[in-house]
């Protein structure tokens, strides 16, 4: 029993080098995806405002007008599968496999967000625990100086997973009712289309 404690003891130990280099990797990671979230927002407020507005006048009858009326910015993903519809409008598959890969696509851009939120605490929490061992083994034989240099790496581990963790999960938020918002106004567009078809 005691060989196999001291092989999980040092297989655990052996861990902290890959934990504490993905927790600074996810730290980077959070802050790529906090700078490029506000450029998303300012760009998704201004497009959100136009969209609503060519939302708010369409009809069944002005269907094929959308494309003019839409913004015209590259960045914006509803715009560009809300003009795929609308030239697709005459094959109802066509139409549906839009309106899936739409969600999709979406669903992908929240991907980084996710894996912040879940790998974050879960690195954290792996580097907090590794080195309480060795702390309470320094701590047992007086080596204050031991103890306090694991108990800063078990801190610092746990702050860094958490402020991962917290980035991903405000850029989610936001970006989930963008997503929804967005969703609808195609939803809208490809219930237009289909009375359309009807008539």
């Amino acid at each position: 029993m005691h060989y196999i404690s001291d092989a999980l003891y040092w297989i655990s130990y052996g861990l902290l080098v890959p934990v504490t280099l993905l927790l600074i990797y996810f730290f980077i990671r959070s802050l790529i995806l906090l700078g490029a979230f506000f450029g998303q927002m300012m760009q998704i407020r201004k497009n959100m405002v136009a969209i609503q507005n060519v939302i708010k006048d369409l009809s069944a009858d002005n269907i094929t007008t959308i494309g003019d009326k839409l913004p015209k910015s590259k960045n914006s993903m509803v715009c560009r599968y809300m003009r795929n519809v609308v030239e697709a409008r005459s094959s109802k598959a066509k139409v549906d496999f839009l309106e899936a890969q739409f969600e999709i696509e979406a669903d992908k851009d929240m991907e980084m967000s996710k894996i912040l939120i879940k790998m974050g605490p879960m690195l954290g929490l792996m580097g907090t625990l590794i080195p309480m061992g060795p702390a309470l083994v320094g701590l047992s034989a007086g080596d204050m100086e031991t103890m306090a240099y694991n108990m800063q790496i078990a801190f610092a581990t746990t702050v860094v997973g958490l402020f991962s963790a917290v980035i991903g999960f405000i850029t989610k938020q936001f970006k989930q009712r963008w997503t929804d918002q967005d969703i609808n106004n195609l939803q809208f567009l490809c219930d237009l289309i289909a009375e359309e078809n009807e008539k």
